[in-house]
Order: C-alpha cells, then sequence, then structure tokens
C-alpha cells in the first residue's frame, strides 16, 4: 500500500480528538485553544517542534495533522456584531474579522448591518481560514472560489511574525500564496469584501437527462447564479438540479414552468441524498430568502449533510468538463455501492499558486460512505480516468495524488515553496501530508 493510501488513525493519545465525519485522528502531543492573539502568539514562540492549527475540523485527511502542537482556533477572538469593523473609506468596501469565523456567524453579522458576501460554500459551518488555506469554492459560474471575496489575510508565522498579503499587491507577502495547506502560520485576520445584502431562490428539478447534461453543459450551468447537479451516476439521468437565483426582495424572478432541460420541477422538498429528511436542507420550493440561507445547502444550525461519511473532490478545466463528467459516468457500476452522492458545480478561476480551480472549472465532488478501506481502493482508478482531463484534488479532502503528480499540475509550486521556507524556515508546519503531496523539500 503506498503512503498516499495507507490508513490514517494513529493508536496513540489523542489531546486533540477527532475531525467532523469521526475518520480521522489528530494524534498531536499537546493542543492549546488561544483565545486572542497575545495568547496565539506565545503558543507559536513557546512551544518547539512540528506544529499546525486547527479550524472547524471539516477536513477529510491529515492536511492538519501533526505529532506536535496543535493550536484550535475555535475559540479565537470570536466575532460579533460589535468587534466587526467594517472598512468603508477604503474601496472597494469591506470588513474585518477573526479568520477563523465561520461563514454562517459572519454571515448574520453582516445580515443585520444589511451586507452580505458574494457566494459560500455547500456548508456554512466551515471557517474563512480553513476556505482559504484549502481553495475551497462554492457555486457558480462566475463565481471565484470563496478567496474571491478576501481582500487581504495576516499570517502569524511560527516565528511569530506577523504577515500581511493584500489583492493589491501592497502586503509584504504574495496575495498569491492564500492557498497555503497550513504552512505560512496561522491565519489571524482577513479582510472580507462585501454587498448589499441579498436575496436568492431554489428551485429544484428531479431526473436531469444525460444527454442534456452532455448537450447543454453551459446553458444549464448559466441557468442560475449557483447550479448544483446531484447524481448517483445511474445511466438513465441525474436526480436533482439545484438552481439558486438571485432575486429583488419583491420579485421572485427564477426558473419557471414545470420542465427544464428535460428534468421535471420538485413540488416538494428533496435532500441530496436518497431518504434523508430535507428538514437540515435550507429553504426551497422557489421561496425567496436572505442569501446565506440560500446558496449554502444547509442550515447552519444542523448538522450538515450525513456527517458519518467520507469526501473527495476533483477540479477539471471547464473545457474538459463533458468528457470528465461521461468518464466518470462509465465507472459507475464499480463505485455506486461506496457512494451516498456526488455533486457536479462550476467556479471562475482565480491565480492562487497552489488553487485547484486557477481556470474557469468543474467540481466533481463525491461523498462517501464510511468505507476508508474500499474507498482508498478504488481512488486510483477514479483518478486515472480523471488525469487525461487534468485534474485537480480539493486539498482537503481523500485522495492518492503524490508529489510527482502535484508537480506537473502546478507549474508555480517553486513560488509558493520559496515563501512557505521564507515564513517557517525550520520547517515546524511540514507534516506527513505535505511530504507526500509536495515532496521533502
Amino acid at each position: 500500500m503506498s503512503p498516499s493510501v495507507r490508513p490514517i488513525r494513529p493508536h496513540l493519545p489523542e489531546p486533540a480528538g477527532t475531525n467532523w465525519a469521526g475518520n480521522l485522528t489528530y494524534f498531536a502531543r499537546e493542543f492549546i485553544e488561544p483565545r486572542s492573539l497575545e495568547e496565539l502568539s506565545q503558543a507559536v514562540t513557546l512551544t518547539s517542534g512540528p506544529l499546525k492549527f486547527l479550524g472547524s475540523r471539516h477536513c477529510f485527511n491529515d492536511v492538519a495533522n501533526t505529532s506536535g502542537t496543535m493550536v484550535s482556533l475555535a475559540r479565537f477572538e470570536p466575532l460579533t456584531a460589535e468587534n466587526l469593523e467594517l472598512i468603508i473609506d477604503d474601496s472597494p468596501r469591506r470588513v474585518r474579522a477573526a479568520a477563523s469565523t465561520p461563514y454562517g456567524v459572519l454571515a448574520q453579522v453582516l445580515d443585520a448591518l444589511g451586507l452580505a458576501v458574494s457566494n459560500f460554500a455547500s456548508l456554512p459551518h466551515i471557517t474563512i481560514a480553513g476556505a482559504i488555506a484549502t481553495g475551497t469554492h462554492g457555486s457558480g459560474d462566475g463565481n471565484l472560489p470563496l478567496i474571491g471575496d478576501v481582500w487581504a489575510f495576516e499570517v502569524l508565522t511560527p516565528q511569530g511574525t506577523v504577515r500581511r498579503a493584500v489583492r493589491d499587491g501592497s502586503g509584504d507577502l504574495p496575495f498569491e500564496a492564500g492557498v497555503h495547506l497550513g504552512l505560512l502560520g496561522a491565519f489571524t485576520f482577513v479582510e472580507v469584501m462585501v454587498e448589499d445584502s441579498f436575496h436568492v431562490r431554489q428551485d429544484l428539478y428531479q431526473n436531469l437527462p444525460w444527454d442534456s447534461v452532455f448537450g447543454q453543459f453551459d446553458e444549464i450551468t448559466a441557468s442560475a447564479y449557483s447550479v448544483s447537479i446531484f447524481t448517483h451516476w445511474n445511466a438513465a439521468a441525474a436526480e436533482q438540479l439545484w438552481l439558486k437565483s438571485r432575486v429583488a426582495d419583491d420579485r421572485p424572478d427564477g426558473a419557471e414552468g414545470t420542465f427544464l432541460f428535460g428534468a421535471r420541477r420538485a413540488t416538494t422538498k428533496l435532500h441530496p441524498l436518497p431518504d434523508t429528511d430535507p428538514i437540515h436542507c435550507t429553504d426551497q420550493l422557489g421561496v425567496p430568502g436572505p442569501s446565506f440561507d440560500r446558496l449554502p445547502h444547509f442550515k447552519m444550525g444542523f448538522t450538515p449533510s450525513k456527517g458519518e461519511e467520507l469526501q473527495s473532490e476533483y477540479l477539471i478545466p471547464r473545457e474538459n468538463a463533458v468528457n470528465a463528467i461521461k468518464a466518470v459516468l462509465a465507472l459507475g457500476d464499480q463505485f455506486r455501492d461506496l457512494l451516498f452522492v456526488s455533486e457536479i458545480r462550476t467556479m471562475a478561476g482565480d491565480d492562487g499558486w497552489l488553487s485547484p480551480s486557477p481556470g474557469d472549472s468543474v467540481g466533481l465532488h463525491f461523498t462517501w460512505k464510511q468505507m476508508e478501506r474500499e474507498v482508498f481502493a478504488f481512488l486510483p482508478t477514479l483518478e486515472a480516468a480523471l488525469a487525461p482531463f487534468g485534474a485537480r484534488p480539493h486539498w482537503g479532502k481523500l485522495h492518492t495524488f503524490e508529489a510527482n503528480q502535484i508537480t506537473a499540475l502546478y507549474p508555480a509550486l517553486e513560488n509558493f515553496l520559496a515563501i512557505a521556507r521564507e515564513c517557517d524556515p525550520d520547517g515546524r508546519l511540514r507534516n506527513d501530508y505535505t511530504a507526500r503531496v509536495l515532496g521533502y523539500w
């Protein structure tokens, strides 16, 4: 068994506990939860040896694991309306907040001020820092990954130095290094660009024919602000099409009619997973609501998705989308028993050195049953099928990519590694994961 697919459950004391899904145990020897920048600085500078920072625990691999000191940012400067800093004198309009803030918390504080961010991932529970670090995205042809809303970020390096990156290049850290796999330091504060609050409606359709996907993919993904296709890779059709449309408060725009692209409008609420109560999903059936309560698939106050699950995702250049989908569909009989559901969605490209979506891309997401050994055994087959289409793995989910493959996919990798060495010359932030995917540097 290669290093990339070995079991990732150590049999050691676990002061840091597990990740959200429970498939990974953190094996840090020391666990610290600082509440302020001063306490965080002490946790970084008064310890020695391996060091990692932990956010919402929503990674499915060991990107944040360490045998040394684990610093959880879960209690770091919690966001309130009183400590949110509005920056309205400069352009763009933005807010400054702790990077450890979950998107759902930020959204609710912003909404009370009549403000919003442009997009969300499926889950509002993830933190801004974690989304930046792993290149996490939402959906929509014109929507950048979540780092696209970030104007600036600040990092506390293992040496106790604060570094700042700004989108306009005025910081002392390149903004292109934002997707960083935890190799720069602790993301402390961010400045997030905001806009006036807006409403969104969700219209769901069922049984989208694959012929429509193959023949009208661009039209389908352009039919709403955010579009998701949910599938079990059955031969006849994709089971669900979710359209999230921006609307005026008093005018419910969006898709109308019984059929769209050959799929029938849903008349009852749906969960992406079969035979699952949609109570945890954000409201559907065309009822407008605040963007933060429609753009994510799941509500902030509930356990999202299935819970006991595994996840993988591969980002494909947009021009290869249909052929990549066809390649996965051809494998459906080989992995369907391992799968809860898959999601297909698109995003605009960004210019981060380690961005999984440097150009306009399609994401092929797989929510697996917690059958870790069987999933890892199948992933090389899936990845081989997607390799001709330039697939890049999501950094925070399960994959078997190794350094030689990553090097070929990321021409600016050495630019990033140079900055990582500068921020962490002693290599405290490196771990088994970064050795596998980036090599020993």
